[in-house]
């Protein structure tokens, strides 16, 4: 089997102990197999709970600490971790399954495969809840949309991304998914605050950056702005069969 960047894993049986670099797909194994959970990042917060050994961050995680818990396998993703990391982890002789994550379907199909054949599970049953949220087409309002993730510098959704697809699939449109705003078509580009302050509403997630009501709100003088959780926006997981029920209230607000 391969991960899905194409690289060649090897395993013999079910995993029964995880190693975790990307926050979203953490809660993902916790809410499926807790105990299989050896060790996660330091940003992976979700379940509150959820008490097992720290490897430090997504893109800095101590390898050393990694391999001293003899994990079965690690899990890792394309924009959340380093390449050499993931590089130098095979090296010792550690599996690693890396993801590719950009859309919402891509969520789905993604996480059935680590599931079904990287961890040799069954398809959890919040998975399959998730699906059934988001097969529901959207109400298109073409309303145009900013999602910034970061302030000075300024930068935002852009092309390609997760959050930008589960936008659209709330009825909205990315504003930075348009070569006009986003002529390189980055991920994540840069952008100023004149350029931002022209859309119809800009979504203010309280992670990366935590924007909140005095952080954020104030740069805005002719866009109106609603406060969303980061997570219901940005992680892919057990967080996806409430999300779209939560951003959509905090969008009818506006």
């Amino acid at each position: 089997m391969n991960d899905d960047l194409g690289h060649p894993l090897a395993l013999d049986g079910p995993v029964e102990r995880i190693v975790s670099l990307v926050p979203s797909l953490t809660e993902a194994i916790a809410a499926t197999r807790r105990e299989a959970l050896v060790g996660a990042t330091d940003w992976c917060t979700h379940p509150r709970d959820l008490d097992v050994a720290r490897v430090r961050g997504t893109k800095n995680p101590d390898r050393s600490a990694i391999a001293s818990l003899a994990p079965d396998l690690v899990i890792a993703n394309q924009e959340e971790n380093r390449e050499l990391d993931i590089t130098r982890l095979r090296a010792a002789g550690i599996p690693v399954w890396v993801t590719v994550i950009e859309t919402v379907d891509q969520a789905f199909s993604s996480m059935r495969r680590m599931f079904t054949e990287a961890l040799g599970w069954d398809v959890p049953p919040w998975l399959l809840e998730a699906e059934q949220v988001w097969a529901d087409p959207p109400t298109r309002t073409g309303r145009r949309v900013a999602v910034p993730i970061w302030r000075d510098p300024w930068m935002v959704v852009g092309a390609r991304t997760f959050t930008g697809d589960l936008v659209e699939r709330l009825g909205l449109v990315n504003a930075f998914d348009d070569p006009v705003l986003n002529p390189g078509d980055d991920r994540y580009p840069h952008a100023d605050l004149e350029t931002i302050d022209d859309v119809d509403l800009v979504l203010l997630p309280d992670e990366p950056y935590v924007f909140s009501a005095d952080d954020g709100p104030e740069s805005f003088t002719r866009s109106p702005t609603v406060l969303v959780s980061g997570r219901s926006l940005t992680w892919y997981g057990p967080s996806m069969v409430t999300a779209r029920a939560e951003l959509e209230v905090a969008l009818s607000a506006t």
